[in-house]
């Protein structure tokens, strides 16, 4: 890729600015932004994934309202899908800027992915299903790895997909991945602190509710979305489902979603973490406004 298009990647939790930060950076940068956010790509799920598309104006975004609610989407397809958007943003001269939360996507981008090409494999998650964590630490532990694996074991699930991958792996000795497509890009995070990341994430709760979140949801049901489906989605898609349902009640459906997003930041940020133990670089910005925020980012970029 052409030096003057190296591409530039913000992350950060969720409500920490980071749209308003590339967006902001687009416009300097004669950039174009790819999203790397695992919710945004399903159409009609708008409000709850906070894909704010006003905030683009005339920049132009890849990567969002990809495939339809009913579908399934994994890391495979992201890649893909991305490989296409960064041919067409070099054609347009747009420099690529990821903009999103998803810790796996973008570090598929930067360090690639083996378990992306792996199937699922049904069997052996129903043989895993009912197995401890320990059990399962302790399988992985004696399992043949591919080499630069570095397992996922933040949760139950993910330690089985570990193992579902090291398992196709040993049936598949000759595979090579394919090559990174953004090994070189240039990494900001945002990370407010823990209180300010709790208020902006409160005060953004109130503004999707108050946006009509709840009648988003109500809406796919009545389009044929099942509940098991939307609940599939997490978040404000679960428990906005389980209150329409009648399985919560208006305050505990508003205090338990409330908990989860903070939760879910949380865990983002471990996530990022954890790309920096597995040797990805990353440049954390200061909590500032966005115009010192992007002075920052075009300060380092020129280095």
């Amino acid at each position: 890729m052409d030096e003057v298009l190296n591409p530039v990647i913000i992350l950060g939790p969720t409500a920490s600015g980071k749209t308003k930060l590339a967006v902001a950076l687009a416009e300097q940068l004669n950039g174009g932004i790819i999203s790397a956010d695992s919710r945004q790509v399903y159409r009609r799920l708008d409000i709850g994934t906070g894909k704010d598309l006003d905030e683009y104006g005339a920049v132009p975004y890849r990567l969002i309202d990809v495939v339809d609610a009913r579908e399934k989407f994994d890391v495979a397809q992201y890649l893909k899908l991305t490989q296409k958007a960064l041919m067409e943003f070099k054609s347009n001269g747009w420099r690529p800027i990821i903009c999103g939360g998803t810790g796996m996507y973008i570090q598929a981008l930067v360090q690639g992915v083996d378990s992306a090409v792996v199937p699922e494999n049904p069997s052996l998650r129903e043989q895993l299903k009912e197995w401890t964590r320990e059990e399962l630490l302790e399988k992985l532990v004696q399992s043949p790895k591919p080499a630069n694996f570095t397992p996922d074991q933040s949760t139950q699930k993910r330690l089985i997909r570990a193992l579902e991958i090291c398992e196709w792996a040993a049936r598949h000795p000759d595979y090579q991945p394919d090559p990174p497509l953004l090994p070189d890009a240039r990494i900001f995070g945002l990370n407010p602190e823990r209180e300010i990341r709790r208020q902006l994430i409160s005060e953004r709760l109130i503004q999707r509710l108050q946006a009509g979140l709840l009648d988003e949801v109500q809406g796919l049901l009545e389009s044929g979305l099942t509940a098991d489906q939307l609940i599939y989605y997490g978040l404000e898609y679960k428990y906005c489902t389980l209150y329409l349902t009648g399985q919560l009640d208006r305050k505990t459906f508003e205090t338990k979603l409330e908990t989860e997003i903070h939760r879910f930041a949380k865990r983002q940020m471990t996530y990022f973490r954890k790309m920096e133990k597995d040797g990805i670089r990353m440049h954390w910005l200061e909590q500032q406004s966005t115009d010192m925020q992007l002075s920052a980012v075009l300060d380092a970029l020129k280095r």
